[in-house]
């Protein structure tokens, strides 16, 4: 008899969302399943972080359905604080607390929502400041970062939930040239520990060697996804062709 077929971890059906009447979404499909890395790519206005907002019930989905290890989390009756505290997600933004120190920062959401005693969060968030090499910075506070060691925190803070689903939205696009690469580094070992992660990423050459899947948006549509070489060296759709010449052009592939 044989095993039965592991759902996705992440199920995206018919996705629609729209701001004042303007759609934003207009009836997207994904999958994305255990251990995979899934980049978004295309171009500003594309719909990527709406989706991805959608996926962590930042939003409020107008029609289709999202459904998390199975379980339909858009559900009206679904507890949204409970499907958030399966999914870490990092913005462009980094969002950390400036009167927290690096150390509360990553603790305080292990501590205050799941409930893990202080010592224990603090073991587990000095492991992974030190895996990233900023343990000697735990007790230094967000302003006294640079960018990357900034965004850095911020991903280990998601990751110090121990999260389901990781989300990354544009994480290296407000830092500067030099600092990109240093991120970019961290998603990769992320990635290579086994996290799923879905990714809304300007890098193409880094969707090119790090993700398993590339889903191309325009307007709101899932036009083209496949294998990074797939998707960026032949792409199929007409419109996927005239971005990656853009890029192209701008010197980023």
């Amino acid at each position: 008899m044989s095993e039965p077929e592991q759902p996705p971890v992440l199920r995206v059906r018919n996705l629609v969302k729209a701001y004042g009447g303007a759609p934003v979404l207009r009836g997207v499909d994904l999958d994305v399943d255990e251990h995979q890395v899934v980049t978004l790519i295309g171009a500003s206005g594309s719909g990527k972080s709406t989706l991805l907002r959608c996926v962590d019930l930042l939003e409020q989905v107008d029609d289709g359905q999202v459904w998390l290890d199975g379980q339909d989390v858009t559900d009206p009756r679904v507890d949204a604080d409970a499907v958030r505290r399966r999914i870490g997600v990092v913005f462009q933004a980094y969002n950390l607390f400036p009167h927290l120190s690096v150390l509360d920062n990553v603790t305080l959401a292990p501590r205050r929502v799941h409930g893990v005693p202080r010592e224990q969060a603090e073991a587990t968030a000095m492991e992974l400041l030190e895996r990233i090499g900023l343990a000697a910075r735990a007790r230094a506070f967000p302003d006294q970062l640079s960018g990357g060691q900034a965004q850095r925190t911020a991903i280990v803070r998601a990751l110090a939930v121990q999260p389901r689903l990781l989300l990354l939205d544009e994480v290296t696009s407000a830092l500067d040239p030099e600092l990109v690469g240093e991120v970019l580094a961290l998603v990769r070992e992320v990635a290579a520990g086994g996290m799923t992660i879905l990714m809304a990423t300007h890098e193409m050459g880094f969707a090119r060697s790090a993700a398993d899947v590339v889903c191309f948006l325009e307007g709101g549509v899932l036009l083209e996804q496949g294998p990074p070489e797939q998707v960026l060296s032949d792409p199929q759709h007409e419109r996927t062709r005239v971005f990656l010449r853009r890029v192209v052009e701008a010197g980023r592939l």
